[in-house]
């Protein structure tokens, strides 16, 4: 039976790896981020509050995105959300690891 724990880290690191591209675009504050993905995929991501700040709040503590409270242009205050060089690194990393595995999986979908 697979761990629970690693496939909500495996999650959590797909999640991580599709704000930081977001972020690549420039500022945005979550409920952007969350837009902008779930827009892209044509709704098949869904991204939830209760993933969303904690992937956010994750990425703060390593380093790889810094946050300034700006207005929104509704006149909102928001905390917005800019990918750092080391952000970038970690995207790059991530982009390349995930590429193998999806690589892996389509080896065994194709000769199955």
């Amino acid at each position: 039976m697979p761990d629970p724990d690693l496939r909500k880290d495996q999650l959590a690191g797909v999640l991580e790896m599709l704000v930081l591209r977001t972020l690549t675009l420039g500022p945005a504050h979550g409920y952007a981020i969350a837009r902008h993905i779930e827009r892209l995929s044509e709704d098949v991501l869904k991204v939830e509050q209760g993933s969303l700040y904690p992937a956010l709040d994750r990425l703060l503590r390593r380093g790889w995105v810094r946050a300034k409270w700006k207005k929104t242009p509704t006149g909102r205050e928001a905390r917005y959300y800019t990918i750092t060089a080391a952000g970038r690194k970690r995207l790059d990393e991530r982009v390349e690891a995930h590429a193998r595995v999806m690589l892996a999986v389509q080896r065994v979908m194709d000769n199955a």
